[in-house]
């Protein structure tokens, strides 16, 4: 009888696609989570670049952009090509990375830095994506509660429990395609866009003329922006969906021009989506408080079937994100630390893995379920701390990527270095700027 994992195998190669190497994270995954075509070969056949760079169009992503259009209107557009320019070169240097060295992230990190330093940039990577993972189950909870209103808490726990279930016995594959189907939805905001007529020389003299408003609002939406569309998890899947693909620097030119691509478009959708809330939310100055709140935007579109409309494409963007961000970085952390993992361990064989994966689908259900939780809020504020966290990754990146004994010929050139390098130091500077006004509220020193 032919092995699943190898009948996938042979499915990705005609198909063009490398497939990942036996034994390696990408290929363990696999056979630990499909029946005969697990989630990440198949997100890993349609290009690491433009699923990585994709990831940002999740819960907390259409939150915060959803959030800048409606508080600022066009204002904030101006970010969106310095943020593409930092996206693209922070995604290809990781893509780069791993096909100089056929490592992931981790791996590098815990091969190249001392003890302290590992665990430092760890620790940053577990809560990044632990945030994320809240972000995920409170975006499930949220499409629930759109529908069905109040029954998020039963259904909730019930779902979390599926999700593990699918996960470990192996079922997720047949509902993945599902999930991955009902997150088109969010191509409607393009055409939803557009036919909010929006102001296109104002949106077009604001993309290109810089504003910038001194308050905390504007600092945390500005600092929410710009963690949710480079969030730290983006660099370690990239990385290593590239490395368990096989691409090497032979073959590495097309993986870059996909790389380049994937940003580009996931760019641009987040620029609808601010364009298309800003055109039906702003003039009424309606901010965006609840999940509802955020569908109105598809109002052009979808009418009063907005609600349906985007609980459909919120509950598949989470579900796939939930189910497979909380063993990604379960398997990151476990490879890192050089402890037993896989799902097929059990608690006993992989204590540390299977409590990671346990515990942070675990954290997102109780954080989910919080009553009164003000469910836009707790999103943008995650992406915040992405944001924070991400100059712990870009340095650790930096520093990889300019040895010569891993990259040779392919490492960091003076321009990406120079713009990797302001980015992770604007960064820095607007995390503790943010800090900063916070802090200062807290003790009512009004700020802006």
């Amino acid at each position: 009888m032919t092995d699943p994992a190898l009948d996938t195998s042979a499915k990705a190669s005609s198909l063009g696609t490398a497939a990942p190497r036996r034994g390696s994270p990408l290929h363990r995954l696999t056979r630990l989570t499909s029946g005969r075509r697990g989630p990440w070969l198949m997100l890993a056949s349609l290009g690491p670049g433009l699923i990585a760079a994709n990831a940002g169009n999740d819960a907390g992503g259409i939150a915060t952009y959803a959030s800048v259009g409606a508080k600022y209107g066009y204002d904030l557009l101006w970010m969106f090509p310095l943020i593409l320019i930092s996206l693209a070169v922070v995604q290809e240097m990781a893509a780069r990375m791993g096909a100089a060295t056929g490592k992931g992230l981790s791996d590098l990190i815990r091969e190249n830095f001392t003890i302290h330093v590992t665990a430092f940039v760890l620790v940053a990577l577990l809560v990044a994506n632990g945030g994320t993972v809240i972000t995920e189950f409170i975006g499930i909870a949220a499409s629930i509660d759109l529908v069905l209103p109040g029954t998020q808490y039963v259904a909730l726990p019930l779902i979390a429990i599926g999700i593990w279930l699918m996960v470990v016995k192996g079922n997720y594959s047949s509902v993945e395609r599902v999930f991955l189907a009902m997150t088109l939805v969010f191509f409607a905001y393009p055409v939803s866009a557009v036919l909010a007529h929006p102001n296109w020389g104002d949106a077009a003299r604001h993309t290109v003329v810089p504003s910038f408003q001194f308050n905390q609002t504007y600092l945390l939406l500005f600092v929410a922006t710009v963690g949710t569309s480079i969030t730290p998890y983006m660099q370690v899947y990239v990385q290593s969906t590239v490395a368990d693909k096989g691409i090497t620097p032979r073959n590495y030119r097309a993986e870059r021009i996909e790389v380049y691509a994937g940003s580009l478009f996931a760019n641009l959708i987040a620029v609808f989506i601010v364009i298309a809330t800003a055109a039906t939310l702003f003039p009424h100055h309606q901010e965006v408080q609840t999940a509802q709140d955020a569908a109105r935007a598809l109002g052009p579109i979808a009418g009063s079937y907005a609600k349906y409309l985007f609980a459909m494409g919120l509950f598949g963007a989470s579900m796939l994100a939930a189910a497979v961000l909380p063993l990604a970085t379960a398997y990151s952390i476990a490879e890192a630390i050089g402890v037993e993992k896989g799902v097929s361990r059990g608690f006993r064989e992989a204590p540390v893995f299977m409590g990671l994966f346990t515990g942070l689908i675990a954290l997102g259900v109780a954080v989910a379920l919080i009553p009164g939780l003000p469910v836009i809020q707790v999103l943008v504020a995650v992406q915040a701390v992405d944001c924070v966290l991400l100059p712990v990754v870009l340095f650790a990146i930096l520093r990889l990527i300019n040895k010569p004994h891993l990259m040779g010929e392919l490492a960091n050139g003076p321009m990406y270095n120079v713009i990797a390098r302001v980015t992770a130091v604007v960064v820095t500077i607007l995390s503790f700027v943010l800090l900063g006004t916070t802090v200062l509220q807290i003790f009512g020193v009004k700020v802006g």
